[in-house]
């Protein structure tokens, strides 16, 4: 009676854990984002993170793009970007697998090619750090970029850091932003009114896109359940709800690193 008590009790446990994966699988990538990262403790050793983009020190963070003096990755004579990455070993084979077909979900729809990392000097470290986080482009040698195994493997999540790496910023801080959305920053949780900060980004001569991999929901960041961004000038559009690569996503890109 024990065994079977026991028995019972495990495929108990193992039914609502899978429950609760498969509700996590279909949240927008802005709140996979806000649960992995909200009540993170870094150690000492990883990079300063703000959000979930890493700066090389607390100083280092200004409101330039990035990829119009720097830290593009560079295209190859065959009209190629190779990003070198290296996955670390203590991801599992299934986390290994989610983590690759992220990867290579840009090589369907883009020039960019990830390709895994012999002796290049520059490359991308995907690694179960902290939270998720990535710094904004190419910035030389190895560059962390986070996938907690804890809340951060998931396919939109993987595609989120990726462009981080690849020189985006998020889509609310765009320079445009202030026609297509209206911050409420009472709204906003103390100390996080910095994920709202407007950059002079590089737009690309693409639209200001709610459906982005990059756009954050409408309540990120709230301190008392109310939004903190309301659409304009149609309050009811919904946004902040990409599971993965928006076709805008996907024309900036390749605009950006001419494919």
């Amino acid at each position: 009676m024990a065994s079977f008590k026991h028995t019972l009790g495990v495929l108990v446990l193992l039914v609502v854990s899978g429950c609760c994966w498969a509700a996590e699988k279909d949240l927008s990538v802005s709140e996979l984002l806000w649960r992995a990262n909200k009540d993170v403790v870094r150690s000492e050793d990883e990079p300063f993170v703000m959000d979930d983009i890493a700066y090389k020190s607390e100083n280092e963070r200004n409101a330039d793009p990035c990829t119009s003096y720097s830290c593009m990755w560079p295209k190859s004579s065959d009209g190629k970007v190779y990003v070198p990455y290296d996955i670390a070993p203590h991801f599992s084979s299934r986390e290994r697998s989610i983590i690759e077909r992220g990867l290579l979900s840009f090589h369907d729809v883009s020039c960019i090619r990830f390709v895994q990392r012999t002796n290049q000097r520059d490359y991308v470290s995907i690694q179960s750090d902290s939270g998720c986080y990535s710094y904004v482009g190419r910035i030389g040698n190895a560059q962390a970029l986070s996938l907690d195994r804890q809340g951060c493997l998931y396919h939109n999540t993987v595609q989120h850091e990726l462009l981080h790496a690849l020189g985006f910023n998020h889509e609310q801080c765009r320079s445009d932003r202030d026609q297509y959305i209206r911050i409420l920053w009472e709204n906003i949780a103390p100390g996080w009114a910095y994920a709202f900060d407007k950059i002079n980004t590089l737009n690309l001569n693409t639209p200001y896109d709610y459906n982005s991999v990059m756009q954050y929901h409408r309540y990120a960041f709230s301190g008392n359940n109310l939004p903190t961004m309301v659409p304009i000038p149609d309050p009811n559009i919904e946004f902040g709800t990409g599971t993965e690569m928006s076709k805008n996503d996907i024309d900036r890109l390749n605009i950006l690193y001419k494919c």
